[in-house]
């Protein structure tokens, strides 16, 4: 095997399915915070090898399919699982049915985006919720909500049903969402707006140990959506995509 450069940002994403995987074992284990942080360092994972690819120059196709396939596991597969034994299992094969919703939707979504990708160049919004996004967005739901004490036990399984079939459709969807801006000058030159409530975002996660999480991904999922319905209200007509290129829609039959 010819040994290339590519093979650094590899490592980055190879380390993203590591830690989806150990966030499944952690799950099975009833460690639903060491899953959560699993998680979320699968999204740091994540993150670097775009970066590190795009230092080295090694973008390619085969990087795009790859990280693809971890995210599957690690913000698809292991989310879906948390929901399983956090809560789901209680409800048996209906509770299956409802925790594979995010796997199968995230697994859609990326298999949309993949067929849709026409260059390696950042886009600054996507058709529909990215998958880590809604990885986040379960994943804190589940840690800080579902199993904290900010909601009545009578409404916590409405409140479960509810956030995964949400964050579920928001995936499939063709509502358009910000893509993360890159800390660079272009990019903080580009969207400052949009920059700034992400790092606003980032410090008060930080701050508050990962309880504004849920509200920070609640409000980007729901701010699409209304973002998305007041355009459409504005001009139905208006068939304007900047996102992934306007492409025949792969789940139309």
């Amino acid at each position: 095997m010819r040994v290339t450069r590519s093979i650094v940002p590899n490592l980055f994403t190879l380390a993203n399915l590591f830690c989806g995987f150990a966030a499944i074992i952690a799950c099975t284990e009833g460690d639903m915070r060491k899953a959560a942080v699993l998680v979320l360092t699968a999204g740091i994972f994540d993150m670097l090898d775009g970066v590190v690819a795009r230092l080295t120059r090694s973008t390619s196709e085969f990087g795009v399919e790859l990280d693809s396939l971890c995210d599957a596991v690690s913000f698809g597969v292991a989310p879906s699982a948390m929901l399983y034994f956090a809560f789901f299992h209680e409800w048996q094969n209906w509770g299956l049915l409802l925790a594979s919703l995010p796997a199968l939707a995230g697994v859609l979504r990326l298999a949309r985006f993949n067929v849709q990708v026409t260059s390696m160049e950042d886009k600054l919004y996507f058709r529909g919720m990215p998958i880590p996004a809604g990885a986040f967005t379960i994943v804190s739901y589940v840690l800080f909500v579902h199993l904290g004490s900010e909601i009545p036990l009578d409404w916590k399984p409405v409140g479960m049903v509810v956030a995964t079939v949400l964050t579920a459709g928001a995936m499939v969807s063709t509502i358009k969402y910000d893509n993360v801006p890159r800390p660079t000058i272009r990019g903080i030159r580009q969207r400052p707006l949009v920059f700034l409530v992400f790092s606003v975002g980032l410090i008060a996660a930080i701050v508050s140990g990962g309880t504004t999480v849920f509200p920070f991904m609640a409000l980007y999922m729901i701010g699409g959506a209304i973002r998305h319905l007041v355009l459409f209200m504005r001009n139905k007509a208006d068939d304007d995509d900047t996102v992934e290129e306007a492409d025949p829609d792969p789940f139309s039959l």
